[in-house]
């Protein structure tokens, strides 16, 4: 574990994340307290910041993943309207006023 100082991260950044991402964690200080952690990634953290998202939101039940992947998506209209049935309505809805 190393720890090293909020102006030192600052400069090297990059340098840091790298040590953390080859497992190591890295202690932040700011006047000899400790102000935050760089941890490595979780085993099984998804790979691309998209993936680990989703991932996070199905965890906190924010969605529902597919129970078919690859199956299209279907939606249904309630009332049967279409797209151009209810621009129309809209339009004279506005022309009314």
């Amino acid at each position: 574990m190393r720890t090293v100082g909020l102006k030192v991260l600052k400069n090297k950044l990059a340098e840091y994340v790298r040590i953390a991402a080859a497992g190591e964690r890295v202690l932040i200080s700011d006047r000899d307290r400790v102000v935050a952690e760089l941890v490595p990634p979780d085993p099984g953290r998804a790979e691309t910041v998209s993936d680990a998202v989703l991932a996070a939101l199905v965890r906190e039940g924010v969605m529902t993943p597919a129970l078919s992947p690859g199956r299209g998506l279907t939606v249904d209209r309630p009332g049967g309207s279409t797209l151009k049935q209810v621009l129309a309505g809209l339009d004279a809805d506005r022309s009314e006023r």
